[in-house]
């Protein structure tokens, strides 16, 4: 089941409501537009957790961001090439 919906008036420069309109196919511009807005919420959690984190543990480290970034590469080749052998 599906959340209910609201209808809102939102502003915005129009050279991005074309570009968000010209891109959001079939399901149309609100669920391109709610789409993103989630996808901002998600970062904005994520980059209150970091700084919990960090609060209680100390900043991390570019060496430690950059080995979690080689890890996740890894298995995204390991996804994609496990995906090209099943096919």
């Amino acid at each position: 089941m599906s959340e209910p919906t609201g209808k809102y008036s939102i502003t915005m420069p129009r050279d991005i409501a074309e570009a968000a309109r010209s891109r959001s196919g079939p399901s149309g511009l609100s669920a391109y537009v709610a789409a993103a807005v989630a996808r901002q919420i998600e970062r904005d959690n994520l980059s209150e957790l970091i700084q919990v984190a960090e609060a209680e543990h100390g900043p991390i480290a570019d060496d430690e961001v950059q080995a979690l970034r080689d890890q996740l590469n890894q298995a995204r080749q390991g996804q994609a090439q496990g995906g090209a052998d099943a096919a």
